[in-house]
């Protein structure tokens, strides 16, 4: 019976997302000084996704290790934010971090105590968190009855054994997440971040630790999450692609990166935000703009 139930397993890993695999070596070339930032990274992604997900967090960083222009504090920054943003805020992640927290693994009983945390969602992230083939539809319906950005309280119990069951339950759910609508929206984000670096060590080597730290706009979840996505891709289409597709000359584009940052505010409409890169914009001379 157990070995029916180890290649039922096998068979079925990509469904279920369970993930076998051995830890990831670290990256040949890492200097010596980042190898336990860069190991807290591989731990932080093995702890929230597993070892499979560890080892897309080092090849990611392969990319800039020897590379010209990228110095210890620049990789470092790189692999520090990247493990920060690759493990994402939904509400897995949080109840991963509740049992942890109360001293609770998914395979131990549920006799711990502790304090509510009530966290306030959207209905959109929430169902964002289930596979594509679920969430989808569901999307739709939410979408016709006008219920997308409506907030939804959540609450995350460690207190008695039905709180730490629900919280398990949730923190199950992992297992799926790399099929989920909101995993597919984050890969693209740090794959065009990763994007943005390089095209900034290609074209403006100056302004790549800027890029860099713009990863620093996108945290937390619900409105404070859509607001940093909105105002970040804002941003790097208003400003850094512009550069370095030739069609803007900017040369201090790091101080205008930082200029444009501070001027970001709470707003759904962005309109200071808008604002602050017309006039940065309009400071190019008039053949600057193509």
């Amino acid at each position: 019976m157990a070995g029916v139930w180890s290649s039922a397993r096998y068979l079925l890993a990509d469904f279920i997302g369970d993930d076998d695999a051995a830890p990831p070596f670290l990256p040949d070339g890492l200097p010596d000084a980042l190898v336990p930032l860069v190991s807290d990274g591989i731990e932080r992604l093995i702890d929230y996704q597993g070892p499979g997900y560890a080892q897309l967090y080092v090849d990611r960083l392969r990319r800039f290790i020897g590379r010209r222009d990228v110095d210890d504090a620049l990789l470092g920054e790189i692999a520090r934010l990247m493990a920060t943003r690759m493990s994402y805020d939904d509400p897995i992640r949080i109840a991963q971090t509740r049992l942890a927290e109360s001293g609770v693994t998914t395979a131990s009983k549920a006799t711990a105590r502790g304090a509510d945390e009530v966290k306030r969602f959207r209905w959109d992230e929430l169902v964002e968190a289930l596979p594509a083939a679920i969430a989808d539809p569901v999307l739709g319906v939410l979408g016709w009855i006008g219920w997308l950005h409506r907030p939804v309280a959540i609450r995350f119990s460690t207190s008695g054994r039905l709180g730490i069951r629900r919280l398990k339950i949730e923190a199950g759910l992992r297992r799926w997440r790399l099929f989920s609508v909101r995993y597919a929206s984050e890969r693209v984000w740090v794959e065009r971040w990763l994007h943005m670096i390089d095209r900034a060590l290609t074209r403006q080597p100056q302004a790549a630790a800027e890029i860099v730290q713009t990863a620093t706009m996108i945290h937390d979840y619900g409105d404070v999450y859509r607001q940093g996505l909105a105002d970040w891709h804002l941003i790097i289409d208003g400003l850094a692609k512009p550069v370095f597709d030739g069609v803007l000359d900017l040369p201090d584009l790091a101080g205008a990166i930082r200029e444009a940052r501070a001027a970001a505010m709470p707003d759904p409409r962005q309109v200071a935000l808008k604002r602050k890169i017309a006039e940065i914009r309009a400071r190019c001379s008039p053949g600057a703009q193509r």
